[in-house]
């Protein structure tokens, strides 16, 4: 029985499924608009606030080559998606391709630690996105009292204690305009996803164009400020500044991944998702490394450790660039608001991926008979978001989500290795190149990321998975279609 954990699916069968049953997700999705989904889940929080804080406590002007490093791992993780989601062209995302390749059990690990990316990545950015809206609007004379538009609960790195506000109002409306918005179709989702990408690409651009202008080229030297052993005995700047670095940005770039998770609903996914994963992966970079030099050229690195390095470096230019302000706080709320928006479409989808299979129940795999989107999934993932925006502060939630991630890039790179050397003759429309150099590199940087984030994050995900382990035995493994088809087999040759 114990081998049964690690039955696989294979391929035809995963891409049969997607296609049976009384109604199937619409595949309305081109490049173009699974491009735009990947720069809406990247570009959010990272490129307005991460890059100063790891310029200023980390690398230096030299956060530069910490964005190439932290491209890379994503990167090699990037191209073995892009072959998984060619090969296997349906809803789950890399839950999907571990049931083809490493089993069920890992499958389901992979699922339940998706959750900690998707549904607590969309509570923690709509809580970020919160605290922005609530600055702008009071910067135009608009007041939200903060007892409706903050957390009731505080998190100081080790307790939480209760601060007197009711609820985070702002970040529950937002989960919950979103969530309608996805149950009504995915392409009017990625419409409003790409009208919202090229606001906030456009004031970035913005933002990078004048601020070059102003750059005074004294900020960036030396580039590479020499090592400094702090009072804790950690270590900053040098070439080891430069890795810590990259581990900090690396969580700019999570989200790439969802766009696997609209796989059933891309029109020509064998060709587009590819394009679409590694396109938005490529212009981010780019953008995040033009931005990271004008921020350090305007301004000393030193000067970036703050909530909002972009502001602090416009100001250092003077009255000249002070009309960008605005411009910026409605950028962060655009890209926040996206982030949002992508999170929210990805994990409704990997619940309907394991409903399908059966690991979790029929409600979960609901399709709109009009819409054709998993509609319950979705209410049900907006609604506890919703719920955790309201309730949360966002350095508790901020903890939960980025080790999950990792996990599941290590995952998708073994995975490849795996099938291409137990199903070498599967169509691949897309191959990863360089197999094993490419998975082996996207598993030991990812890898080297999950061991920087620390005893206590680690402790959470080991009870995190606990609980998720308790499930399958208790539901999952039962109610598997899979497992039940194996028993069936087994009985039936017992028989004979």
């Amino acid at each position: 029985m114990a081998k049964n954990l690690f039955a696989t699916k294979s391929v035809d069968k995963l891409i049969n499924e997607s296609e049976s049953g009384e109604h199937t997700l619409k595949r309305t999705l081109g490049a173009g608009n699974l491009t735009m989904l990947g720069i809406g889940a990247i570009i959010g929080a990272g490129i307005f606030v991460l890059t100063g804080t790891a310029a200023a406590n980390a690398a230096g002007p030299a956060i530069v080559f910490s964005f190439i490093i932290a491209g890379l791992g994503c990167l090699f993780a990037g191209l073995c998606y892009a072959e998984f989601a060619s090969m296997i062209p349906v809803a789950g995302s890399a839950y999907t391709y571990g049931y083809a390749t490493l089993g069920e059990f890992i499958a389901w690990i992979i699922g339940w630690d998706l959750i900690l990316e998707y549904l607590f990545s969309a509570a923690t950015v709509a809580v970020g996105w919160s605290g922005n809206f609530v600055s702008l609007i009071k910067s135009l004379g608009i007041h939200i009292p903060e007892a409706i538009a903050s957390a009731p609960l505080a998190y100081d790195g080790s307790s939480i204690t209760t601060t007197g506000a009711i609820v985070n109002l702002p970040a529950v409306i937002l989960i919950l305009a979103l969530t309608a918005l996805l149950i009504i179709g995915i392409h009017e989702s990625a419409k409003l996803n790409n009208v919202i990408v090229v606001v906030k690409i456009a004031i970035v651009l913005l933002v990078i164009a004048f601020g070059f202008q102003y750059v005074n080229a004294a900020n960036w030297e030396p580039f590479i400020p020499k090592m400094e052993i702090l009072p804790n005995g950690t270590t900053r700047f040098g070439w080891s500044g430069i890795v810590q670095g990259a581990a900090i940005v690396f969580f700019s770039y999570i989200g790439f991944d969802a766009v696997s998770t609209a796989a059933q609903e891309a029109k020509n996914p064998q060709k587009d998702m590819p394009i679409g994963m590694l396109a938005s992966l490529g212009i981010c970079t780019i953008l995040y490394i033009l931005m990271s030099l004008v921020l350090t050229g305007l301004t000393s690195y030193e000067n970036l450790n703050v909530p909002d390095p972009v502001l602090v470096a416009l100001t250092a230019a003077g009255p000249a660039l002070k009309w960008l302000y605005f411009f910026t706080g409605i950028g962060a709320i655009a890209g926040l608001a996206s982030v949002v928006l992508v999170m929210l479409m990805g994990q409704p989808r990997i619940f309907y991926a394991m409903s399908r299979d059966g690991l979790l129940p029929a409600l979960f795999g609901k399709v709109h008979p009009r819409f054709n989107t998993p509609y319950v999934a979705t209410i049900i993932t907006g609604v506890i978001a919703a719920v955790i925006a309201g309730i949360f502060p966002i350095g508790l939630l901020g903890e939960l989500v980025s080790i999950g991630t990792l996990l599941a890039f290590v995952i998708v790179c073994a995975g490849i290795i795996m099938l291409r050397r137990t199903s070498p003759h599967l169509n691949r429309p897309f191959k990863t190149p360089f197999v094993p150099l490419v998975p082996i590199l996207g598993i030991l940087i990812c890898g080297y990321m999950m061991v920087n984030l620390g005893f206590d994050t680690w402790m959470r995900l080991i009870v995190w998975m606990a609980i998720g382990i308790a499930i399958y035995f208790l539901y999952g493994r039962k109610h598997s279609k899979l497992q039940k088809q194996t028993e069936n087999a087994d009985t039936t040759v017992s028989a004979r």
